[in-house]
């Protein structure tokens, strides 16, 4: 099996709706968000669907609440509780359907967006043009006061490598006990999952031309059985309506 990496960006909020950069303020779901990702949990998640349960071998999660909402939202059915919960969530609604460890890191929290957080696009390049700055382009020249894209690049790379010797070398060098598991599942943000994905195929951040929705799902995986061509696959990105 070639494992494959799937991304999640959390769902709607009031500030994705209005386009406001939202990096270290916590914010809640909308009900919108909430029904739309119980929908994609519902159509992407399950043993005989795009993400399958039984093959995770481990799940990273954004810090934020919002991702957090998210992951519980999707129902992969954890057997230990979720390290942010007192208890395992509904155990009776929610069979255990995965033995993955579900880990919270900063590794994948959003970009710093410094002085430009909660701010929208359009009231950063009047700012700047008010200062008298030229154009911004996020993976060009980060945030001030924030991340830079050399910062992300390290965070993610990092995380990256782990990845790739930790869960899914043993699938490719046969030293894994158990070879149908293996696929990892991050839910986190729309910009630090774009720069991931961009850094899964070793592309530099300037050259990023994705768009990750509210509540979107991507898959990154590996061309050829080869853990030396990593790919992203086209096809798996998905944002279910309710």
């Amino acid at each position: 099996m070639t494992p494959r990496c799937f991304i999640i960006r959390h769902g709607e909020t009031e500030w994705s709706l209005n386009g406001r950069h939202t990096g270290s303020t916590d914010l809640l779901l909308t009900p919108n968000g909430e029904k739309r990702i119980k929908a994609t949990g519902k159509a992407l998640v399950g043993n005989d669907r795009l993400i399958a349960p039984r093959k995770l071998v481990h799940v990273y999660v954004s810090p934020r609440a919002r991702a957090q909402r998210t992951l519980e939202l999707l129902e992969i059915g954890c057997r230990e509780r979720l390290p942010w919960a007192e208890n395992r969530k509904s155990e009776d609604e929610v069979p255990i359907r995965t033995e993955a460890k579900v880990e919270v890191t900063g590794a994948i929290r959003e970009w710093d967006y410094g002085d430009y957080e909660g701010l929208t696009s359009k009231q950063i390049r009047e700012m700047r043009a008010q200062k008298g700055e030229g154009s911004w382009d996020i993976w060009r020249d980060g945030c001030p006061g924030g991340e830079s894209p050399e910062d992300v690049i390290r965070r993610l790379d990092a995380l990256i490598a782990e990845i790739r010797e930790k869960y899914h070398g043993p699938c490719f060098d046969g030293s894994s006990k158990n070879n149908a598991k293996g696929d990892v599942l991050i839910v986190a943000h729309g910009h630090i999952l774009r720069a991931f994905a961009m850094r899964w195929v070793g592309k530099p951040l300037i050259e990023t031309a994705l768009i990750l929705e509210a509540g979107g799902v991507g898959t990154l995986s590996y061309e050829h059985h080869n853990i030396e061509e990593p790919a992203i696959i086209l096809g798996g990105g998905f944002v279910v309506d309710s």
